[in-house]
Formats: C-alpha cells, sequence, structure tokens
C-alpha cells in the first residue's frame, strides 16, 4: 500500500502544468502559442490561421510543450516539450520538416543565428545539438540523431541561447548558474571548452536575453531568476555589471494580491538596443519595465504596467525586432475553455521600443482586443477561444502561479520518499538474476 501510494504521488508530479508559451516571427510576420500540446500559429501578415503539416512521420506533439523559438531570420521554428520530440518547422509553408528525439523531455531549445544549427536540453542537464543542411523549403530533412555536446551535473536546464556571433552557446539551469561555452566547429567532438561562468545569482535562473550597445555594438547578457533580480553581465568574462532587485521596489507595494514569497522573475524581454527590458513575475498582474543605460552598465526599474480589467499573469513574453509590440501571453495545460481547448489569453503591450524615460510613461500601454492586429480571428487561433469568462481567468492565474513554482524550485522530498525514488532509479536498478 506504501508504494501504491507513492506511485501516485510520483503520477502527480510528473504530471506537472506547464505554463503557456509565445513566440513572434523576428518582422512581426506572424505569432506562435503553445499551451499543453497545443501549437497555434497566426498568420499576421495575411490575417489568417496557420494550418500545420507534419511531414516528420510522427504526428504533432502528444504532451506539454515546453519550449518554442523563431530563429534569427524567421525561418525556423522549433518546438519540444514532454512528448521528447523536437520538431523543426519551416515558417514559409509551416510544414515540419524534422522530429529528433531526445532520451529524456525537453526543457529548452536554441537556433543558430545561421540557421545551421539546434540545439535542445533535457531535465537530465544533456545539451545536444543538431546540424541542418542545406535547402529544407520543400522536402524533409533525413533523420537526424542528437548529439550530445555539454552537461549540467544533473541540474535541469532552464534556458538555452546562442550567442549572436555563434561562437559560444549559453546555458542556465536549476542551481544557480550560467555556463558560457565556446561552441565547436565539429558539435560532435563536444563542446568541452568553457568560456566563462556568470554566478551569482542565489535561486534557480529562469531566462537569458541578449542585448547591443548601439555605441560600442558590443553584446551583454541579461538573466532573471528565482532571487527577484535581473542582471546584467559581460559574459565572455563572466563578470557581473549590475543588479536590478525588482522584487524590493516600491512600485510593487501597492499592488493587492503580491506575495513577496512569488517574485520570480519568469521571463525577460528586451528591444533591440537594449534600453527597455520587460520583465513578467510570478505573482505580478501586469509586467514590469526596466531602463538599461550600457553605457553606465547599470538597470533600473522604470514602470510598472498593470493590466486594466482583468487578472493576467503574463507567463511568456515575445517581441519582434522591427516592431514596437509586445506580445505576452498567460495560460498552463490544465486549464480549458467551454470547447474543452486549453486555456490561453494573449495581451499585447504598445509602445515597447528604444525611449527615453518620459516617453516610456507616455507611450507604453496595453491594448485593448478590438485593437489587435487580427482582433477577433487572432484571439480565436492563439487563445482558442476569443471571450474568456473571468472566473476561467482567476483559475488561471493560480494555475499559473503554482505552475512557475513547481516547475522551477527544487522540490524536497521526505527522507522515506527518497529511498523508494533511488530503486526506481534506471541507472541504480540491479539485474536480480545475477
Amino acid at each position: 500500500m506504501e508504494e501504491t501510494n507513492m506511485d501516485d504521488c510520483e503520477h502527480n508530479r510528473e504530471s506537472e502544468v506547464a505554463p503557456a508559451l509565445i513566440a513572434v516571427h523576428p518582422t512581426q510576420k506572424s505569432v506562435a502559442v503553445a499551451v499543453g500540446s497545443n501549437l497555434r500559429v497566426y498568420n499576421l501578415q495575411e490575417g489568417c490561421s496557420v494550418s500545420l503539416v507534419d511531414d516528420s512521420g510522427v504526428h504533432m506533439h502528444k504532451d506539454s510543450i515546453r519550449a518554442i523559438r523563431y530563429g534569427a531570420e524567421g525561418k525556423l521554428f522549433v518546438s519540444a516539450g514532454d512528448d521528447k520530440l523536437v520538431k523543426i518547422w519551416v515558417t514559409d509553408s509551416w510544414r515540419c520538416i524534422s522530429s529528433v528525439s531526445s532520451e529524456k523531455r525537453v526543457t529548452a531549445v536554441a537556433i543558430s543565428n545561421d540557421g545551421r544549427f539546434v540545439s535542445f536540453a533535457d531535465k537530465f542537464g544533456v545539451i545536444y545539438a543538431v546540424e541542418i543542411e542545406g535547402s529544407h523549403e520543400n522536402q524533409s530533412l533525413p533523420n537526424k540523431k542528437a548529439v550530445p555536446i555539454l552537461a549540467h551535473y544533473c541540474s535541469i536546464i532552464t534556458s538555452l541561447e546562442f550567442s549572436p556571433d555563434g561562437q559560444y552557446i549559453i546555458s542556465a539551469d536549476r542551481d544557480f548558474k550560467i555556463r558560457v561555452s565556446v561552441f565547436p566547429e565539429k558539435p560532435s567532438d563536444g563542446a568541452h571548452e568553457i568560456q566563462s561562468f556568470c554566478l551569482g545569482h542565489s535561486e534557480f535562473v529562469s531566462c537569458l536575453a541578449f542585448i547591443c550597445s548601439q555605441d560600442s555594438q558590443q553584446w551583454y547578457l541579461l538573466s532573471g531568476g528565482g532571487d527577484s533580480t535581473v542582471r546584467l553581465w559581460d559574459f565572455t568574462c563572466g563578470s557581473l555589471l549590475d543588479t536590478c532587485h525588482v522584487g524590493e521596489t516600491g512600485l510593487l507595494q501597492s499592488k493587492e494580491g503580491i506575495d513577496d514569497r512569488l517574485l520570480a522573475v519568469t521571463d525577460l524581454c528586451a528591444t533591440p538596443g537594449g534600453s527597455l527590458i520587460a520583465v513578467a513575475l510570478q505573482s505580478l498582474a501586469g509586467v514590469m519595465l526596466l531602463s538599461c543605460n550600457l553605457s553606465a552598465k547599470s538597470l533600473h526599474v522604470a514602470r510598472v504596467v498593470p493590466i486594466p480589467g482583468e487578472t493576467f499573469i503574463p507567463t511568456s513574453l515575445a517581441a519582434a525586432s522591427s516592431s514596437n509590440q509586445l506580445w505576452m501571453v498567460m495560460g498552463a495545460s490544465s486549464l480549458c475553455t467551454s470547447d474543452s481547448a486549453p486555456l490561453a489569453r494573449v495581451k499585447v503591450l504598445n509602445g515597447f521600443c528604444e525611449s527615453n524615460q518620459d516617453s516610456v510613461e507616455q507611450e507604453a500601454r496595453v491594448l485593448e482586443d478590438k485593437d489587435l492586429p487580427g482582433s477577433e480571428q487572432l484571439l480565436q487561433t492563439l487563445q482558442g477561444s476569443s471571450f474568456i469568462e473571468k472566473d476561467a481567468l482567476s483559475a488561471a492565474a493560480e494555475a499559473v502561479k503554482r505552475a512557475m513554482c513547481n516547475l522551477l524550485i527544487k522540490k524536497q522530498y521526505p527522507s522515506e520518499n527518497r529511498e523508494f525514488r533511488k530503486r526506481g532509479r534506471n541507472d541504480k536498478r540491479v539485474d536480480k538474476k545475477k
């Protein structure tokens, strides 16, 4: 009976709620939302929903999607998740040209800026690379086998990025580390050369982003984490340039429903020049805007933008490099609309652009649904329904808080459960017949 109860407990842990994700084409040709196993794409240029075509031999995703990403040029799109599949799509036709199998559930993906490599990480902290060769617009790729290039010793990878010049691959994990590795010319040889470690977070690192100084054309790294901080790094040498304690700002003190224990940074998104940074916090109904001065190497809070009329806690942020709009989504795989579609809620912040502090106060505003590009049809496609009841939104907000907490905070097991878990580990099983 004891083992049965533990089995139930393990099953519940494996059935974690997956937060909704959003990604935007670099030139805002399309926008994609993933919630649960559903991948939804809307063509902003043509004003219509996109029908996905899967020629890879493995039909669509069968479990929660944990990572989505457009390539730097927007030609490729990658989705991956709990079904241990990494799907590579071409965005001209939205055909899946390859499904790469992972040994474990996938937690993060990245595409090199030249579109040559797709990299992904699994829950055991192993990072793999797949090379994409030649033109893939009209044909499926041959079956690809991913090669392991590096690993974070049994620590879940939370974010993965290629440096803009393709020289490095940056990986962040649940054990507070950011590793900058030299990306090898031959991934099959492994990425053994470590350029630097960016160490300073006191809790899990949840997200990474690059920003570029318009004066010096030098790239810098931003990171957010469970310690309620956003940090600015010179990643080539691992130097911490500034820390912004977003959870301690007085702008949050007047916000109702804010739990000081739940102020982890869950996502961040920066304008191309890096002067403005949007930050999603685990229990903040809205989005926080930071101002970044790369000349002075400083970060500070500019404004908290609330979402009027409803409880909206973003789980993912995205923006096109050619637009002044920030796309936000809230949702969780455990909640569904009245027609059983997984629930998501999409919002857009207008005025997200390189600017001075005065214009930030005046320009940044959340668009009403009727003012969104595509309006009702866009919402129908990305949300699963153009209208979501307030009760469902409130339930989603609570589910989102739990989901983001369970996703990254390390689980603590009672001593009796630890022994049970050890007996079930594949690397600890002993053949009793021997």
